[in-house]
């Protein structure tokens, strides 16, 4: 060992040569041949093993420094607008080193959570000890799980909570965060397969008893990333936010404005107004008021309200809670329209004819207070002649007329022939410890109604507004189904017994004559259900290219600011577009930034909308599953709202829960599937499955866990089903799938007949 450098010999010179760190570059640098190399390699193990270097791949560093290149997770910008960055791999003794992103003008836009390769110069003197230059993008976040950790002799394995997601991941010794076993928990991958196929992850988040009723949502909220914390200096922003004063605002305090929402509501973003049209020229004509929370008063661009409110895009509601866009004190207070306050608005002033046709609006920013805070059910009460000590004093000048302008929007939208879907909102009741109480079908009245034609009408003429004015906005865009899907929907109402005319321009008004076929049938939820099914997703773009679903050629959201930060952006468009604000640093209106950033916005907050769209749905899932739960062994009856190769989704009549119903316990036999179809058919009996039809199953299975229902086919079509020969379940026949299926219904009637 003649010429083996020392081990400080060895760091020092790693340190001052991070870019030259493989074993070969250490040999050359200390001269180090033959087999001398195998003396290098036991000292380079040893300083291993002892944690004072780190072995990536065939190199070695410094564990107390980072690398000069390496992978970062970039953090929301300050308060001075700097962006720093967590190195992803950290494994020295001392604090995580500051790492300062030092973007060039060339660089591409970047966002808090966005991951970077970036080039890493060590600094002296700042407080920070790295500054970052971008060398390209790699994503927007690691791939995160959260499932059920299984403590092992060394570390454990995750086992993940999604429905029909069976690959577990392997946590190291130092990555477990002294989870528990059985613990809830949030990881995230840190490197690939191991040699049993299963992915490396890291513990980042301990969740706690996966069993605890309220741990539901919270599940929800971790699996799909939806942030649920509000940063320091955004909570700072809204607790020295004041109540917004008279100044530059017109006085609306005279107009009756009220609000509707549900009895539950925490806030309440718009308040309606109706009255007869005092213009001569405009007989039988009214004139409608639709009032909006002035958000963009108090979130301004560039604050850290604002980054907040954009992160998340939207709100998120659960039955137990709300992840709300803004911070609470925003939300619940002063934006919220309560009653007997003021409460600063943007108001449109709309005039419709006697056809319920708008034929002219004007925008207001001005300061309101409302009259009262009425629920659906007090509102429809009031208009069916049973008012309550509340709405008794508002009936003659603010409920009549309001439900006198419903039915002018109602006629209008008759001939608009917006697509007319009808299906029942479930509402899951929790107790006060938060168990699932009951799950009902939330009743629907004409109260419902007018406030969603009044917001409607209220999003066109924002919309209409900022075309008019020539200003950059956000709208909201619905494309017209593809002909796959409408193919699809079409085998749907054949296989139910009605008809969606092919080879013509598509229209909503056809759509709304199947969906009238259907109504009052056996099939009325199935074919509401899937025509919404065939429908493509709405998303906010700022280019307008019309709304199909509600058969309208420009449509934006202005309504749900409080919300919503599609109609932030539309707020702050309305202010910017009639000086109403400043748009300077301290500006409430359309920023050069927010306009700069509008593509990326949409992209954005389509995607929250979404995200937040599934996390409701998984919630759901698993509260019906948790319900069903004690009643597993039970028969319900349902329609069969889905056919797969591996079996049939029903949807309870009960409930609206869907389960899978496999094909292992339809019958003891191959069953073809036939895609273009929709069906299974069994190769023996002839057994026939397709969308539509009735079923009676049994509950073999429910998962509160994972949402997971599992059904065993008891009758179909109020019939018990054929069994095939015993053994043959699952065994495909030798004979073509297509005289599998002809034969199979052949003897399915030959059976039948003897049956009889």
């Amino acid at each position: 060992m003649m010429n083996i450098p020392s081990r400080q010999q060895i760091l020092d010179w790693i340190a001052e040569n991070p870019d030259a760190t493989a074993k070969r570059d250490i040999a050359k640098a200390f001269n180090i041949k033959g087999a001398e190399r195998i003396d290098l390699k036991r000292v380079l193990k040893e300083l291993e093993e002892e944690g004072l270097l780190e072995r990536r791949r065939r190199t070695y560093r410094d564990a107390e420094r980072l690398p000069p290149v390496t992978v970062l997770e970039l953090l929301p910008p300050d308060a001075d607008g700097d962006i720093f960055a967590r190195p992803l791999e950290w494994q020295g003794t001392g604090p995580m080193p500051r790492v300062l992103f030092a973007p060039r003008q060339s660089d591409p836009a970047l966002g808090g959570g966005e991951r970077i390769l970036a080039r890493l110069i060590e600094t002296d003197g700042e407080d920070h000890q790295y500054q970052a230059r971008l060398i390209r993008r790699i994503g927007t976040a690691p791939h995160k799980v959260v499932g059920i950790f299984r403590k092992e002799a060394e570390g454990g394995r995750i086992l993940p909570i999604d429905k029909g997601v069976d690959r577990q991941w392997r946590v190291r010794p130092d990555a477990t965060q002294q989870a528990r076993d059985g613990e809830l928990v949030e990881a995230e991958q840190t490197g690939p397969k191991d040699r049993l196929g299963m992915p490396w992850a890291r513990i980042v988040e301990r969740l706690g008893d996966p069993s605890a009723p309220r741990a539901v949502s919270l599940i929800a909220i971790h699996q799909h990333g939806i942030p649920d914390d509000f940063a320091d200096d955004a909570m700072a922003e809204a607790d020295a936010a004041r109540p917004a004063t008279m100044t530059g605002r017109e006085d609306l305090r005279h107009v009756p404005l009220i609000t509707i929402d549900p009895a539950d509501a925490r806030d309440r973003d718009d308040a309606v107004a109706a009255m007869p049209d005092d213009d001569p020229r405009n007989p039988g004509g009214m004139v409608l008021w639709v009032a909006i929370a002035d958000v963009a008063h108090y979130v301004r661009p560039g604050t850290a309200l604002d980054r907040e409110a954009r992160l998340r895009g939207n709100s998120t509601y659960f039955p137990d809670r709300v992840v709300p866009m803004l911070p609470d004190i925003l939300s619940a207070d002063l934006c919220s329209l309560h009653e007997a306050v003021d409460r600063p608005v943007v108001a449109v002033r709309m005039r419709l004819d006697e056809r319920g046709e708008k034929i002219g609006h004007d925008f207001h920013r001005g300061m309101m207070r409302s009259l009262a805070s009425l629920s659906y059910e007090q509102a429809q009460a009031a208009a069916d002649g049973n008012p309550d000590e509340t709405t008794a004093p508002l009936l003659d000048e603010v409920i009549r007329p309001l439900w006198k302008v419903y039915a002018l929007l109602r006629s209008a939208r008759a001939r608009r022939q917006p697509l007319d879907l009808d299906l029942p909102e479930r509402r899951i009741e929790l107790t006060p410890d938060g168990r699932v109480k009951s799950v009902n079908f939330r009743d629907r009245y004409d109260a419902h109604r007018l406030i969603e034609e009044c917001m409607i009408l209220a999003n066109v003429a924002a919309a209409e507004e900022l075309t008019r004015l020539r200003r950059p906005l956000l709208f909201r865009v619905h494309e017209e189904p593809s002909p796959e899907k409408l193919d699809a929907l079409r085998k749907v109402a054949e296989a139910s017994g009605f008809a969606l005319p092919r080879g013509q321009v598509l229209q909503t008004s056809q759509l709304n004559r199947l969906l009238g076929q259907a109504e009052g049938t056996d099939f009325d939820e199935l074919i509401n259900i899937s025509t919404l099914r065939s429908m493509t997703q709405a998303y906010y773009h700022p280019a307008n290219v019309g709304h199909f679903g509600l058969a309208l050629k420009s449509y934006a959201h202005f309504t749900s600011p409080i919300r919503r930060y599609s109609d932030l952006i539309v707020h702050r468009a309305l202010i910017s577009a009639h000086g109403w604000g400043s748009t300077g640093k301290k500006g409430d209106g359309l920023s050069q930034g927010d306009i700069d950033t509008l593509e990326q916005t949409a992209e954005h907050i389509s995607e929250t909308e979404r995200r937040s769209m599934a996390a409701e749905r998984d919630t759901t899932d698993r509260y019906l599953a948790a319900y069903l739960a004690e009643r597993v062994g039970s028969e319900f009856t349902g329609r069969i709202s889905g056919i797969q190769r591996f079996g049939a989704f029903v949807k309870l009549d009960e409930t609206g829960a869907d389960g899978l119903l496999p094909i292992r316990q339809i019958g003891n036999e191959y069953f073809h599937y036939d895609r273009d179809a929709q069906t299974l058919v069994g190769a023996d009996t002839g057994t026939r499955l397709g969308i539509g039809q009735r079923v009676t199953v049994r509950l073999a299975e429910a998962v509160p866990l994972t949402g997971g229902l599992m059904l065993e086919l008891v009758e179909l079509e109020g019939e018990a089903v054929v069994q095939g020969p015993a053994g043959r379940r699952g065994k495909a026949s030798r004979r073509k799938p297509g005289k599998t299926a002809k034969a199979g219904e052949a003897r399915a009637r030959k059976l039948r007949r003897i049956r009889r």
